[in-house]
């Protein structure tokens, strides 16, 4: 069988075996597991694009129920040979766009773990975000992790490739060169002065393109259905506290905690 991809075709073998080797926590979601460890035995979860079930291994633990969805058939059966159902666990098919088997108000916390949003279209995010919003409880979580368009301004200028380590700067400049390369027709100048932008990056050997979006941006698509939003170091766990914080990341991606309205 072959998966489709933002118009990429993988082998469903090398789709599923890819993510099957993922185990471990990112450090902000670590963060998050520490953070509300009061909470999680009175919570109904949904995992959103769980691929092998690197987050299923943790979270399904601690919740009161736990429901994992992935857009892949081969993924779902890998995690449901992985983790048999159960009365507090299950895994299923569903698309973040459209979770119609879902009611209204029935999630306490939802997860988009690895940047699973950023591989779908700019109008189909916000259909996301809306589902996300009618099937999670008010006054419950979202988590997700988006790239940062603030991040990548740092990968498109060549000087930042230099390193006093001779090998590191020679496979920095060659990822430089094929990073500007399959986006030939985006510029740095064009990067500086976009809210966001789709970029064919080194996810499975620059064959995926992914959405990169400026944190003030995502703020704001943020801002009609979510509230006492946070951002989280994709590298340390660590929250951006400071107007400061945020102007110095580089982090290539980061991870943001709201409050569904």
């Amino acid at each position: 069988m072959m998966f489709e991809h933002n118009h990429q075709v993988y082998t469903a073998r090398e789709i599923v075996q890819h993510y099957r080797q993922l185990r471990q926590l990112q450090p902000a979601e670590q963060t998050i597991l520490d953070l509300l460890c009061n909470e999680w035995s009175h919570m109904k979860m949904l995992d959103v694009g769980i691929g092998g079930g690197r987050t299923t291994q943790y979270f399904s633990r601690v919740v009161k129920e736990y429901v994992g969805i992935d857009y892949s058939e081969n993924m779902v059966t890998a995690c449901q040979n992985r983790f048999p159902a159960s009365s507090q666990l299950r895994v299923e098919l569903g698309d973040a766009r459209n979770l119609s088997q879902f009611q209204d108000n029935s999630f306490d916390f939802i997860l988009f773990s690895f940047n699973g949003i950023d591989v779908v279209s700019h109008l189909d995010r916000l259909r996301v975000l809306q589902e996300v919003s009618r099937v999670g409880k008010s006054g419950g979580y979202f988590f997700f992790s988006s790239h940062s368009l603030q991040g990548l301004e740092r990968e498109f200028k060549w000087q930042n490739q230099i390193s006093l380590n001779l090998l590191k700067t020679y496979v920095n400049m060659i990822m430089f060169a094929l990073l500007r390369f399959f986006n030939r027709s985006i510029s740095l100048k064009q990067i500086k002065h976009s809210e966001y932008e789709i970029i064919q990056d080194e996810s499975h050997n620059f064959r995926l393109k992914q959405y990169y979006i400026r944190p003030q941006e995502q703020l704001n698509q943020l801002k009609a259905n979510f509230e006492n939003i946070r951002m989280y170091s994709w590298k340390s766990g660590l929250e951006i506290t400071t107007q400061q914080e945020l102007s110095d990341n580089s982090d290539m991606w980061l991870y943001y905690l709201c409050k569904i309205k």
